[in-house]
Formats: C-alpha cells, sequence, structure tokens
C-alpha cells in the first residue's frame, strides 16, 4: 500500500505543477508495474505474441490491458510454463529470474503462480476419455484412490508461494502486491462430450483449481496483498459455453489461445479486474 500512497502524493503534485504551468510529465515519475508469473497470466496463442518468443507471452494478456487501464509503464516477464522456482533461476535456460524485474521503484506487482507448480494442466489433460462411463477410467478416482493427490500437491506448493511473497515485498518494497487466482473453466458436471471429460473428473478438476485459488488468496491476505479472485469473473464464461462467450479455451480450441487458457475475451476481462481492484485500493487510501 505504501505504492499507492506514494501516487495519491504524486497525484497532489502534479494538479499544482499544472497550476504552475510546470509541465507536469517533466517531473512525474512514471507508474512502474511488474506482472509476474505463469501462461495464465502470458497468454499463449492469444494474438500480438511479445517478441521473446520463449515465453509465448501475448501483448494482449491482462497485464497488459490492466496498465492500459492504469496509465502505468510495464514490464511484463510472465511467461508459459513459468514455475515458482523460475521467480530467482533461469526459466529455458537463457532467460533471467523474474525477481530482476523488481526494484525499489515498482509500484505495483501481479502475480499469477502455481498452476505448473502442482501439474493442474497435466491433471486435466490426464482427465479426458474419448468415450463415456464406463468405457475408461476416471482420474478423480485415481487422485483420490489414496488421500487427495492434487490437494497434497497444493499444501506442498504453499512454502514456496509465502517464501515468493516475502522475497517480492524485500525487492519492491514500496509497491503495491496484487495475487490473481485462477478462473472457472469448466462448469458444474462439465459438458460431455462437447468437452471429453466426465462429470465427475470436471467436477474434481475445477474444485482443484478452486481450491489452488482459495488457497492464494489465503497466503495474499496474510501477506497484506491484494487478491483478485477469477472464480467469480469467469463464471458462465467457462470452456462449455459458445465462442463468443467464453473466456477460456476447451481441448478444441475456438479462438486463438492455447487449450485450456484464457483466450483475449477473457484477458479483457482479468485485466479490468486487476485494474478495477487497483483502482479500489487507491480510492481506499485516498479515502483514509
Amino acid at each position: 500500500m505504501v505504492g499507492l500512497r506514494m501516487r495519491v502524493v504524486a497525484g497532489a503534485g502534479v494538479l499544482a505543477l499544472m497550476s504552475s504551468g510546470v509541465p507536469a510529465g517533466a517531473q512525474e515519475d512514471a507508474f512502474e508495474y511488474v506482472a509476474m508469473g505463469d501462461s495464465a497470466a502470458a497468454g499463449p496463442l492469444v494474438p500480438n505474441p511479445d517478441p521473446n518468443l520463449l515465453c509465448f507471452r501475448s501483448t494482449m494478456n491482462y497485464p497488459q490491458v490492466a496498465a492500459a487501464r492504469l496509465g502505468a509503464q510495464l514490464k511484463d516477464v510472465t511467461c508459459s510454463g513459468a514455475e515458482t522456482e523460475d521467480f530467482s533461476g533461469r526459466q529455458n535456460v537463457v532467460l533471467p529470474p523474474q525477481y530482476e524485474a523488481l526494484s525499489e521503484t515498482t509500484d505495483l506487482v501481479t502475480v499469477t503462480i502455481g498452476g505448473n507448480d502442482v501439474d493442474l494442466v497435466q491433471a486435466a489433460v490426464s482427465c479426458l476419455n474419448a468415450f463415456p462411463e464406463p468405457v475408461g477410467s476416471s482420474c478423480a478416482d485415481r487422485y483420490t484412490a489414496d488421500g487427495d493427490e492434487l490437494a497434497e500437491r497444493i499444501d506442498e506448493f504453499i512454502p514456496d508461494f509465502d517464501a515468493a511473497l516475502d522475497e517480492i515485498a524485500d525487492r519492491a518494497p514500496n509497491a503495491e502486491l496484487v495475487v490473481v487466482g485462477y478462473g472457472t473453466y469448466l462448469p458444474p458436471g462439465g459438458c460431455y462430450p462437447q468437452e471429453p471429460m466426465w462429470a465427475r473428473d470436471a467436477d474434481y478438476i475445477q474444485s482443484s483449481v478452486d481450491s489452488l485459488s482459495a488457497r492464494l488468496g489465503e497466503r495474499a491476505r496474510a501477506h497484506g496483498a491484494t487478491f483478485v479472485d477469477l472464480g467469480p469473473v469467469s463464471e458462465g464464461h467457462d470452456v462449455c459455453q459458445p465462442p463468443d462467450q467464453k473466456y477460456f479455451e476447451g481441448v478444441v480450441p475456438t479462438s486463438w489461445a492455447a487449450p485450456l487458457h484464457p483466450n483475449a475475451s477473457g484477458m479483457t476481462a482479468f485485466g479490468n479486474a486487476v485494474a478495477d481492484a487497483v483502482s479500489g485500493s487507491e480510492q481506499r487510501v485516498q479515502a483514509g
């Protein structure tokens, strides 16, 4: 919240400069926004690819949408396939750690991470069945045969996520931190055979996504960060909806986006949700 207080003070300074005839742009520092995370933020195959082809990042992803709304100078280091270890290490051998984009002048950081740490996409792919029950096997049965494997993976991931939030706060002490969750990919019961996942498996996968998002939100709040829950934002816009209504693409995409990932419409909605959350935080600071 320190970064937002600085923005409010800067805004008052801009008004004073305008009244004195001094160009505000010559005095005001840019509002610096760093976007970190995985493919849910990067937007693989969404139109207008970033020149950095190693990350399959789109220039129409939610960080770009939010930055445009906020008038921010964006450093987008989101990268498809990223895990929390890629925040501190080199992804794809040559890419610098995502942490290196952060500094004391950073005003806003958004983070979407965890899906690859717990292998959610791979789990969802393993749930696909070409034929209805009882031909084939249930991934829900497999993952819950001895406890709940995906829930255990989420539990194991949380300490790494806590450490990442601490490191971001240390490297960008003046920034507002916004954690962005994952969305509603599947409606209750799925939509077999349109999306070839049995009803109970669709419910299991979506409940695991919801569980991960809930834990991200819980840890974000514990660290004094803002959490943007994309579950309600994307409800009714899942992979089973008509092409002009869906925010996520299914196994066979109907628009330019990677399977089981957000499309351009989803990125627009998610970027607006992030911008609304940041603007709301600023209004609370001003009111205080």
